[in-house]
């Protein structure tokens, strides 16, 4: 036994009490703006579809189109595996989850598109089209058929179409109300914000909207459209963007990429308009960076490559697609845009290769980490949270099972959330 230290501290109790009183404005301000991860389920894509098309079949019609690409152009698991280069003891696995997940749950976002997708109509019969979508959406969540998250893209808060934007949100959000209330997965995307005095002019609407029904303050959250330069940086120099995930609230759960709007608007020609332009890239750190710790999820944008025409034509589609969802995870995107239901297999194949080629290595760092068994990498906890953020993405879509995940870690879907974040802790993460 070594002698015993002898402790001595020469600050009297008051500084202690000193400094908290000094920083107690400050922990309250970084509690209230970086509030961590929400512990909720984030979709690994966005889908939209017209307003005046959206049916109650749309969703099934999705898979089953992507279901015929798939049968078409790769029937097996091997030629969907050369076309894609995904390694050979992938496969399998990654063919027959994409395929399971297509017949499933083909979707697990969908928007209702009110917007460019949309259009400008008559108001008489965008009114039609919102409680349509309303009474549809409803009946899907009654039914079991609605896809995890969906909702609406309304037309933007500037002058010329602002009126129109806040009837259709009032029509679809009443409807939902008096066909039995709000669905837990319902999503409002707000687009083509510019300043953060728009958003602050939406979270009155649904402020205004939550006091009229008697809703709990808050019950109405949204998401952010990223598609003008004004959103990233604005005319003072400072990021537009932070302030607009201030100026809603608490409301905001997302920022959304929108590829082809952000490019126009800086002067990139249309050949060249793409989600990884460097112009893109810029956009999307400066969004990443603004929405970390708040809380609030970044999407990635879309190609507009379509996968239609000859094998050869859609393999090319396929491949790009791909390439560019690879490349969005890799920088932590965790969700994108889909426009066409043939994007649906590769969306699928690439974000289950993604889980699946690194599940035995994160399993194992973070078995070793909890054991803190010796290895050839000193972990830290913060890296234990994003090797368990990594595993329950994987199980929350579909890429890896909640039993293989156990065996290889040891740890139950409780352990895992406690590790990702304590607000994941005791929450549904919604349908896999």
């Amino acid at each position: 036994m070594g002698q015993q230290e002898q402790v001595a501290t020469s600050l009297a109790e008051t500084v202690r009490a000193e400094i908290d009183a000094s920083l107690a404005a400050v922990d309250a301000e970084l509690a209230r703006r970086y509030p961590g991860d929400p512990g909720t389920r984030q979709p690994v894509h966005t889908v939209y579809v017209p307003g005046d098309t959206f049916t109650a079949d749309t969703i099934r019609s999705w898979g089953e189109r992507a279901l015929d690409a798939l049968d078409e152009h790769a029937p097996d698991a091997a030629s969907f595996a050369a076309v894609l280069g995904i390694p050979d003891e992938l496969a399998a696995p990654v063919h027959d989850r994409v395929r399971a997940k297509l017949e499933r749950e083909p979707v697990e976002d969908l928007r209702i598109d009110f917007e460019d997708g949309y259009g400008t109509r008559p108001d008489t019969e965008e009114d039609e089209a919102a409680a349509g979508a309303a009474r549809l959406i409803s009946q899907a969540y009654a039914n079991g058929t609605a896809a995890p998250y969906m909702g609406i893209r309304m037309k933007c808060m500037e002058a010329a179409v602002r009126d129109r934007a806040i009837r259709t949100a009032d029509i679809f959000l009443t409807g939902l109300m008096r066909a039995g209330g709000l669905p837990d997965g319902l999503v409002l995307t707000l687009p083509k914000v510019t300043y953060p005095e728009q958003v602050t002019a939406f979270v009155r609407l649904l402020e205004a909207f939550e006091r009229a029904h008697e809703l709990p303050v808050g019950r109405l959250g949204f998401e952010i459209q990223i598609e003008t330069s004004q959103s990233i940086l604005a005319a003072d120099g400072t990021a537009a963007v932070a302030r607009m995930i201030d100026a809603a609230q608490g409301r905001a759960t997302g920022l959304h990429y929108g590829t082809f709007d952000y490019s126009a608007c800086v002067g990139v020609s249309a050949a060249h308009q793409a989600s990884d332009h460097p112009a893109a890239d810029h956009a999307k750190a400066v969004m990443q960076v603004a929405a970390a710790g708040t809380g609030v999820r970044v999407c990635d944008g879309s190609t507009n490559v379509l996968p239609v025409g000859p094998t050869h034509q859609v393999h090319e589609a396929w491949r790009l697609h791909h390439r560019l969802t690879r490349r969005a995870l890799a920088r932590a995107y965790y969700q994108g845009w889909d426009m066409h239901p043939g994007h649906l297999p590769t969306r699928y194949a690439a974000v289950y290769t993604f889980y699946r080629e690194g599940l035995d290595r994160a399993a194992g760092r973070l078995a070793a980490y909890v054991a803190e068994a010796d290895g050839d990498v000193m972990d830290e906890p913060a890296t234990a949270k994003a090797l368990s953020g990594y595993l329950l993405r994987g199980i929350d879509c579909g890429a890896l099972d909640t039993a293989e995940v156990a065996r290889l870690t040891g740890l139950t879907r409780a352990d895992l959330d406690a590790f990702a974040s304590p607000r994941r802790a005791g929450l549904t993460t919604g349908r896999v």
